[in-house]
């Protein structure tokens, strides 16, 4: 090998080895940088396993909580109790219940917590369910406009609710936050106060994530929150009767009321030539409920007052409705079941309000 050719072999072999030796110490680099990301990441997991020993899977921690003050808390829906399916048709209810409350105002609700937390939304829906004129601003766009507005609706729903048992499970802050359970549990309360036309899913509870801060470690707890329980209960119906004893213990003495209750009113109502022959659905548009309390009040009722032949839901509801006004213009007491019950076929309902009729005309001709 010449000199020449010998020289360029060493240049190239002690510049291959400088490369080798760069490489290695970036190698050895990136290896200790990566081990220190480890390190890192397994201390920030420690420390969230040690602040939040409670948090359900899935749930994350969201950087606000970090901000919390000492002995605060904040509430948020689990992850998983968004998806369920009987919540989501909780929510389709309530946005659809809404929508036709407020059809006038030209008000179309899509999403509970973005429509409903500044306000404006829940007061034209208690003004139009109460019959009251609220005084407060029509638009409100600062923080501290729509928290005003919020307590003027939610005071005069509070003072409207306390008085018949209510839990006020909300407040300015929780629905301004777009706490969608706070959200849900008002709108909920309203539909039953105000015996809406609708029928709320029955059984509709929800996990809910409580984080508080306590010596300035986070804290977790997931809560279970009962939104909806049955349709009776729900409806202010809270008290066992007869009816229930006998349907859920004696199905068989059933029989023997109804086939009592259809002679007591083909007594009267065969005086029209009307017949009945099943309880709960020829009496589901209310007609035969109006026409028989004429004739066990011994009146004409004029035809404009009702539907003669309903067709739709709300034409039925009226008759229902208008039959329960002539029955406490007769001196019975307000029936327990709702019109809407009556005109759904709920049987139960259907039979206390015609035993009610049986026990004050029974001796009528």
């Amino acid at each position: 090998m010449s000199g020449t050719a010998a020289t360029s072999a060493t240049m190239q072999s002690a510049k291959m080895k400088k490369d080798e030796s760069f490489l290695g110490k970036l190698g050895g680099t990136l290896v200790r940088k990566k081990k220190a990301k480890e390190v890192s990441d397994l201390h920030e997991e420690g420390r969230n396993a040690i602040n939040a020993p409670m948090l359900s899977s899935g749930t994350d921690i969201h950087p606000e909580d970090t901000l919390l003050e000492e002995n605060a808390e904040r509430i948020m829906l689990d992850p998983t109790s968004r998806e369920n399916l009987k919540f989501k048709d909780l929510l389709k209810v309530l946005i659809d219940w809404i929508n036709s409350e407020l059809e006038e105002d030209r008000i179309i609700v899509k999403d509970l917590e973005e429509d409903c937390y500044d306000g404006q939304v829940l007061q034209k829906l208690f003004e139009k369910l109460s019959g009251r004129k609220l005084n407060v601003a029509e638009v409100t766009q600062s923080e501290i406009g729509q928290k005003q507005k919020l307590q003027t609706v939610l005071e005069a729903v509070n003072n409207m609710l306390r008085p018949h048992g209510w839990t006020i499970e909300w407040s300015v802050d929780s629905i301004h936050s777009k706490n969608l359970v706070a959200i849900v549990y008002l709108l909920v309360a309203l539909a039953m106060h105000f015996q809406a036309p609708i029928r709320l899913p029955e059984y509709v509870s929800v996990q809910v994530v409580v984080v508080k801060k306590r010596e300035g470690i986070l804290q977790t707890t997931v809560v279970t929150k009962e939104l909806t329980t049955t349709t009776e209960m729900m409806m202010g119906r809270f008290e066992r009767d007869a009816f229930d004893t006998l349907m859920d213990h004696a199905p068989d003495k059933l029989n023997v009321v109804k086939t009592s209750l259809i002679t007591f009113v083909n007594k009267h109502l065969n005086k029209l030539n009307l017949e009945v022959t099943e309880l709960e659905s020829q009496f589901a548009d209310g007609v035969y409920l109006v026409l028989l309390m004429g004739l066990l009040e011994d009146y004409f009722v004029p035809l404009y007052n009702f539907f003669l032949t309903p067709e739709s839901f709300e034409q039925k509801v009226h008759n229902v409705a208008f039959a329960f006004e002539l029955m406490q213009d007769g001196g019975l007491k307000k029936p327990k079941a709702r019109p809407e019950d009556v005109v759904n076929l709920n049987l139960k309902s259907t039979l206390r309000v015609l035993y009610n009729l049986f026990t004050n005309y029974k001796n009528s001709e």
